[in-house]
């Protein structure tokens, strides 16, 4: 019989779903669950679940300064799994890896801290309508408190990012900032990151990645991308919700101020001021989510265990299909840019005659679990024309029986409606 490891290896859907116990379940007597809302939260693995029980079971010190048996082992599995984080990340200074609540708080920091020590009035940061609200509003607020103005770059009619327009904002020389996402969390669209990376430093421009939906899907080496920052968050990556990562480069990061005071981001206090700590504890003012990136760790493990490749083939194969089958749906509408090889997993849609949150909660009686909403992407949303939109965001371990299960579901509900 082959071990689990060697059927990641060849991306045996079946023996992979079993590691996810989630999945196991009836949400309704006799109805088996469907999960379309990676997006908002990847499933949690085995390995992941049994890392945190470990540590609150066997081990729940706390880290840093403890001399005694379960401090040390909490404090190497710690840090153990921040050199996890940098080498799937590319990076060789774990130093450089940041511990965060998520991408929102990641953000936060380095638009507080970075832009309060870099931006001054007149100043621009380059956004795009593609953006999370957690992309979007630290920007606006450094903006306002800086004298920075916002300049957004012009979308196709695809909602596909406008390079000549791009290059248009980055000509005066005054932009400082450009901030883009790795995957639209509303059309799965992706930019062309390495080319917004490469004619931003061009312009003397610094850049964040918004890595929150597309680590899950794509491997990054930020270093050979060259990028300043890079912003993700545990729980989309298979991991426990409360931590996150910021990524940056050193020579930043050092310069940078803190925006936590508390424990362990000092050496020294006196009655007049204190001395900030070595990277990265600077940045981690406080008792830190120790359960969390443990966790974290053995997420990375998880995805570092399968064939980048054959995962890529097996989600492409669901997007592919996914589209096919919704597309055929009468009223469909699929947001967002046709061509696939310039889109993850996600699809957002909606449906003539039906509010998505209408979808949503009828979608539930099939078992199948979506996202409906704005998806914390209003300006977006007001670009497209509608209020809100429906979204089926896939992963590793979904299957083209599922999407059909969705698509008969929708046909279904759309039939249902009609005949009201």
């Amino acid at each position: 019989m082959a071990t689990i490891s060697e059927s990641r290896s060849k991306l045996d859907v079946s023996n992979l779903r079993a590691e996810f116990p989630a999945l196991e379940q009836e949400v309704h007597p006799g109805v088996a669950l469907r999960y379309f809302d990676s997006a908002a939260t990847a499933l949690k693995p085995r390995a992941v679940i049994q890392a945190v029980n470990e540590y609150l079971s066997s081990y729940s010190a706390n880290v840093h300064r403890g001399l005694h048996v379960l401090s040390e082992r909490a404090t190497a599995a710690f840090e153990e799994a921040r050199e996890k984080v940098a080498r799937h990340l590319g990076v060789t200074d774990a130093a450089q890896i940041i511990f965060t609540k998520g991408t929102t708080e990641s953000v936060n920091l380095v638009a507080r801290s970075w832009g309060r020590l870099a931006l001054q009035p007149g100043d621009a940061i380059v956004l795009s309508e593609l953006e999370h609200h957690a992309n979007l509003v630290p920007w606006q607020m450094i903006a306002r408190e800086r004298g920075a103005t916002l300049r957004y770059v012009d979308l196709t009619e695809d909602l596909e990012w406008d390079l000549d327009s791009y290059d248009r904002l980055l000509a005066d020389g005054r932009v400082k900032m450009v901030a883009v996402t790795g995957m639209s969390n509303v059309t799965g669209g992706r930019p062309p990151v390495e080319e917004i990376i490469r004619r931003a430093q061009a312009a003397g421009a610094r850049t964040l990645l918004d890595g929150a939906q597309s680590l899950a899907h794509d491997r990054l080496d930020a270093a050979r991308l060259g990028v300043d920052f890079v912003a993700f968050s545990g729980h989309k990556v298979f991991g426990p919700t409360g931590i996150g990562v910021l990524y940056g480069k050193r020579k930043l990061l050092e310069a940078m101020e803190p925006i936590l005071g508390g424990g362990n981001m000092v050496l020294r206090v006196t009655r007049e001021g204190a001395e900030w700590n070595d990277l990265p504890d600077k940045f981690e003012g406080g008792t830190q989510p120790i359960a969390e990136v443990i966790g974290l760790g053995a997420a990375i493990d998880f995805l570092e265990s399968l064939d980048a490749d054959a995962v890529a083939r097996h989600e492409r194969r669901l997007l592919t299909h996914a589209h096919e089958v919704l597309g055929a749906i009468d009223g469909m509408r699929i947001l967002g840019t046709s061509n696939l090889e310039r889109k993850g997993p996600i699809l957002g849609f909606t449906l003539e005659g039906a509010h998505p949150h209408d979808l949503s909660q009828l979608l539930d009686r099939f078992g199948v679990a979506i996202r409906a909403g704005h998806h914390c992407a209003m300006p977006l949303h007001d670009r497209i024309g509608i209020p809100a939109s429906a979204r089926a965001s896939l992963a590793l371990y979904n299957t083209t029986e599922e999407v059909d299960h969705l698509a008969r579901s929708l046909e279904k509900i759309r039939t249902m409606l009609r005949r009201r």
